[in-house]
């Protein structure tokens, strides 16, 4: 009776912490296929939308310490009038098509926005699927720490471009995504 407890607790225990392990991945393959379903509620449960936002526009807008000091009116007086007849809105965000469902899918596939191909919206037979599994590139975890783990999507096509998937735990098995690092050549 005591070693049968001892099994069933250990059991437990095993189960528990493979689950606790892997609740990243299985948070990825949800916001996965919640994207590719085009599921919007599910995808706002998985996605951290605010922090994702900040993360991708301080990697796609140019630097900002860079520029240089306006010109002045008496130094530069064609270069002040060409500033001030420039319009005052802003450009419009790179970071928009990033935040879509298809921009999400693409990235969750290693792809940038637009560039992925689409997504079978028939699931294909068991064989197919299972073919295409096996082919790979699989999804690796190259970070993972209680409550932070970090997930890499490389592109089918050019496996030096790297897309990597921030996770942040914000419950016991729940898991948001929080920022996307996108390839060196896309930013």
């Amino acid at each position: 009776m005591r070693v049968s407890l001892f099994k069933i607790v250990l059991t437990a225990a095993v189960v528990f912490s493979l689950a606790f392990a892997s609740a990243p991945y299985f948070a990825f393959r949800a916001l996965r296929a919640a994207t590719a379903a085009e599921d919007v509620q599910a995808t706002a449960d998985l996605v951290d939308f605010p922090a994702v936002r900040k993360s991708l526009t301080a990697q796609l807008a140019p630097a900002q310490a860079s520029a240089a000091e306006p010109p002045s009116v008496w130094q530069d007086p064609i270069g002040a009038l060409k500033r001030a007849i420039e319009p005052l809105a802003p450009p419009e965000p790179k970071v928009d098509r990033y935040l879509t469902l298809p921009g999400l899918s693409a990235l969750t596939r290693g792809y940038k926005p637009g560039a992925a191909p689409p997504a079978a919206k028939v699931p294909p037979p068991l064989g197919e699927s299972a073919r295409a599994a096996m082919k790979g590139p699989w999804p690796t975890m190259p970070y993972w720490d209680p409550s932070r783990a970090r997930i890499a999507v490389k592109r089918p096509d050019d496996e030096a471009k790297v897309t990597v998937l921030t996770f942040e735990r914000r419950a016991l098995f729940t898991w948001k995504l929080v920022h996307v690092q996108l390839p060196e050549g896309e930013r």
